[in-house]
């Protein structure tokens, strides 16, 4: 399926993955349609489309992807061509806490997706999973046949919307394809994740709270390289097939928050270690041989143009301070001091 003029529903749109696809499409798709469907919750934030909310192409619908009506009328005005599902709650330590808010959204969320595409004959569905489905894995690396065993409420609903996409291809015949991606870095992303909270923090030197010896291993993914996975699966991608976009960067996260410190000039004194989170998988490794096959392979893949990636990364947050300020304040501020349990007007460890 070629991309250049299709009208395209994103759901989740506003989030930080959702956003840097929509960017992505218009700079490299200008005559596509979007229309992007976000409820707007705490992550969801209208400001990461500002510079493109005016184009003719782009279309902005608040509402939910549970809303069976909501959802009737977009098929019915818009008639989208292709759906991308980004709309999910995505924080392991929250999905701890409230795990049926990642239940309702998550997986009937994407089920009212299911269906209103089988009846409205949506000609290609991609349905935005995880590495996290799979589980934890000391050796080696994940293929897409390989069990999943998912540790965490939130990983578990991903898995179950996951499966539950791939049931509809096989049962409905509906051309679904589900992709599983490996951590995501970059512009945008919300300031709870390991990343952009530590460049934040770092910016205003305060702690760096790392859980437990900090050697849990990700494979970091630059936002940009998975936007490009994903419209070369959507051209070349099979039918009922699952593909893991890994982005060969596996590194400790000790690495990551060492790294970033070094970039912007900071010591390691404002590394804090914290107590270890609940069901912390230690090890995502993903095999990506498969995609490699099909012919696409990461720009930002690799020791040099992984760092390169992370400064790009961290001077995006240190030249947008008036995206990320507003949002490390009030409710932010105080779910992270009582998460952490840091005062966070404490800056190094004396």
């Amino acid at each position: 399926m070629k991309i250049a003029t299709q009208t395209f529903l994103i759901t989740g749109g506003c989030g930080f993955i959702g956003s840097n696809f929509i960017h992505y499409l218009f700079q490299h798709f200008p005559d596509v349609t979007v229309i992007n469907l976000d409820k707007l919750t705490y992550a969801g934030n209208p400001a990461n489309l500002k510079d493109i909310e005016e184009l003719p192409g782009y279309h902005f619908v608040h509402g939910d992807i549970c809303d069976q009506e909501c959802l009737r009328n977009i098929f019915e005005v818009n008639h989208p061509v292709i759906l991308v599902n980004f709309a999910a709650e995505s924080h392991v330590d929250r999905s701890i806490g409230a795990p049926e808010d990642f239940i309702n959204t998550d997986i009937y969320g994407a089920y009212r997706l299911l269906e209103a595409s089988k009846e409205s004959g949506i000609e290609k569905f991609i349905q935005i999973s995880t590495d996290e489905v799979y589980g934890s894995i000391l050796s080696g690396k994940f293929s897409e046949t390989d069990a999943l065993m998912p540790r965490n409420p939130y990983s578990a609903s991903k898995a179950g919307a996951d499966r539950l996409a791939y049931s509809y291809s096989q049962t409905y015949e509906l051309p679904v394809i589900v992709t599983r991606a490996s951590n995501n870095f970059g512009p945008f992303q919300y300031p709870e994740k390991l990343i952009p909270l530590f460049i934040t923090n770092a910016i205003d030197e305060q702690v760096l709270p790392l859980y437990g010896d900090g050697k849990n291993i990700r494979d970091w993914l630059y936002v940009e390289d998975h936007c490009s996975a994903l419209c070369y699966i959507i051209e070349h991608g099979s039918n009922g097939e699952t593909y893991n976009i890994g982005g060969g960067n596996e590194r400790q996260n000790i690495e990551i928050t060492k790294l970033i410190l070094s970039i912007l000039g900071e010591d390691e004194s404002l590394i804090q270690p914290v107590r270890d989170r609940q069901g912390h998988d230690r090890r995502y490794a993903l095999d990506g041989e498969k995609l490699a096959r099909l012919g696409w392979k990461p720009q930002y893949g690799g020791t040099t143009a992984f760092e390169q990636a992370m400064e790009k990364t961290v001077n995006w947050y240190h030249k947008n301070e008036q995206w990320w300020r507003p949002l490390k304040s009030g409710e932010f501020l105080d779910y992270y001091k009582q998460h952490y349990q840091l005062e966070l007007s404490e800056k190094r460890a004396e």
